[in-house]
């Protein structure tokens, strides 16, 4: 089974020698971003660029964010890049309703799909997105917009709609979201606490965009050894005992419990 990737780091798709250092930083996923990275002037030059990086396979999965759906670009960029050997999925911004992942997929068959909930609206239609379509493999926040779009502030202003695309991707049988973007790429104190945060909620790994945010991250999200020794403990104690059963320590274990420690031992088996 292929590990679930925990760092998506982003590149800009006009900056061919950054989407390369990028695919050997020792990212799971590289976004090469057409969008927010690219100024309108280079978005021509970057989806060529893109493109001619992606008529081949890559050492690491490439993901690409394409332009708004509703913009003058994402026609071009999806026609550029659909088909194309090298490519891992693509990336929606701006997603607001189920019938614009329809028309991606019908475009772009076979590619898998991660819409971007951006608004409100989005965030309202969190599930019905997420479960447009097969070709959805995964939903996210894009964060920076959605404090605009609300106007909120704080680290846990958006806590609200965090939770609901956690229960979304869930509902809809997709894996965990990962966190959105920490803009702030040299306190990594800051990115570690908010991804601890943001695990807590129920998010698994998280978007980078400068490398030395990757090792924090994975440290972020990997089990540490008292959490890797407490689901050894409850998988011994569940092949001994079928049913709910107490452990010495006192906790209960049931079906649920067994099933997290069985997810939690999985993060660790890492390459």
């Amino acid at each position: 089974m292929t590990p679930h990737p925990l760092t998506w780091l982003y590149a800009p798709g006009d900056r061919p020698d950054v989407v390369a250092k990028a695919l050997t930083c020792g990212a799971d996923v590289v976004i090469v971003d057409l969008e927010d990275a690219v100024a309108p002037d280079r978005k021509e030059y970057a989806r060529a660029a893109t493109a001619e990086l992606l008529g081949a396979p890559q050492p690491v999965p490439v993901h690409v964010r394409v332009n708004a759906l509703d913009s003058g670009w994402a026609a071009a960029d999806l026609a550029a890049v659909a088909a194309l050997p090298g490519l891992s999925g693509l990336r929606l911004p701006k997603v607001t309703a189920p019938d614009q992942v329809v028309r991606v997929a019908g475009a772009a068959a076979g590619v898998p799909l991660y819409p971007l909930l951006e608004s409100a609206l989005g965030v309202e239609r969190a599930y019905l997105i997420a479960a447009a379509h097969p070709a959805v493999r995964g939903i996210a926040l894009g964060e920076a917009d959605l404090r605009a779009d609300l106007g909120v502030s704080g680290g846990t202003g958006l806590d609200f709609c965090r939770s609901r695309v956690v229960v979304a991707a869930r509902a809809a049988g997709l894996a965990p979201p990962c966190q959105s973007v920490h803009p702030d790429t040299r306190d990594l104190a800051s990115l570690a606490a908010s991804c601890a945060h943001g695990r807590s909620l129920g998010f698994l790994g998280r978007a980078a965009i400068h490398p030395r945010q990757l090792p924090v991250i994975e440290r972020a999200y990997l089990p540490g050894a008292a959490e890797l020794d407490a689901a050894e403990a409850v998988l011994k104690a569940a092949a001994v005992e079928q049913g709910a059963l107490a452990l010495p320590d006192g906790r209960f274990v049931d079906a649920a419990v067994v099933a997290a420690a069985r997810r939690t031992l999985s993060l660790s088996r890492r390459p």
